[in-house]
């Protein structure tokens, strides 16, 4: 397959990127990483009159450790970059884990934060990532620039609130609450695939007791999203019970309940919600045993299928 013909432009500051952006948007399709766009350009999904190549932005290549505790990712990171930092692996663990399952590392090498929550193929793991850990998107236009919620900037699969004028220039990460237990599981057909199934939680607990759930799901749904039901359904548990009880049903319930997944050729809807529920039951399982007083395991270890 070949692509169809385009012009093709290096950016040589990210004023000048968005000043192209402003006048040709539309037509102007950006180039990170380039692990979605291009075969979407060889089978000819895409038909961009130029090819705006922001491979080399230094601007957009940072990683910081802000004052209040914030993890700010420049677009252009690499998946690689993010898994293997050092602030990565010590204070966002569940963000290491995921990334891990991101593609095989050739791709983990190439594929960037930015132009995978810009593409928001639900599938992915940063979308997931962005909503489970309450992520804020920074978007910069010639006009201005402008914050956004991970809620509201994916609106569905392959679906963002971008503005064809618009570059996705950084992601914050905010601070988490020390103490907590985290857990991701995905499932795929091969290793290196698409996830099937995705799930990520997050929980807190004091006095005993779960105080602060976040749970979210992706892979064939019509976006990551989080799933409010489920994440009330485990408010207020105490710590002294078994998970696998009747909360875990409680909590797999709500997901059935909330989501609804997609029929494709690699799975039907009744077995992607049964791939999904196990997916939510590992990672809640090693979010659980992660928690200050029940055992745990070692905050920095992966968990996946």
């Amino acid at each position: 397959m070949k692509p169809p013909r385009f012009a093709y432009e290096r950016a040589t500051s990210v004023q000048a990127a968005l000043q192209r952006l402003a006048s040709h948007g539309p037509d102007i399709k950006l180039l990170a990483g380039g692990q979605s766009l291009m075969p979407m350009l060889n089978f000819r999904l895409l038909r961009p009159l130029l090819l705006l190549d922001i491979n080399h932005l230094a601007e957009l290549q940072q990683l910081q450790l802000l004052d209040d505790g914030t993890l700010r990712l420049g677009a252009l990171l690499r998946h690689q970059q993010v898994l293997k930092a050092p602030q990565v692996q010590q204070h966002w663990p569940v963000m290491a884990a995921a990334l891990a399952q991101i593609g095989h590392l050739a791709i983990r090498n190439r594929g960037t934060l930015g132009g995978s929550l810009s593409h928001a193929d639900p599938a992915a793991e940063w979308p997931l990532l962005a909503l489970l850990l309450q992520a804020r998107l920074h978007l910069a236009s010639a006009e201005g620039s402008r914050c956004i919620e991970a809620a509201e900037f994916i609106t569905g699969a392959m679906s963002t609130a971008l503005q064809p004028q618009e570059l996705l220039t950084a992601v914050d990460f905010p601070a988490l609450a020390s103490g907590h237990g985290w857990g991701f599981a995905e499932h795929a057909r091969r290793s290196g695939d698409f996830a099937i199934a995705a799930a990520g939680v997050l929980l807190w607990a004091e006095a005993g007791r779960i105080t602060q759930v976040r749970i979210a799901v992706g892979g064939g749904v019509e976006g990551a999203c989080r799933v409010p039901g489920a994440e009330a359904a485990l408010l207020g548990c105490p710590l002294g019970m078994r998970p696998e009880d009747a909360v875990l049903q409680r909590v797999l319930d709500a997901l059935r309940a909330s989501v609804q997944p997609n029929v494709d050729l690699h799975a039907s809807a009744a077995l992607r919600a049964q791939i999904m529920a196990a997916m939510l039951r590992q990672a809640l399982l090693a979010a659980w045993a992660r928690l200050p007083g029940t055992g745990g395991t070692d905050q920095r270890s992966g968990s996946h299928a």
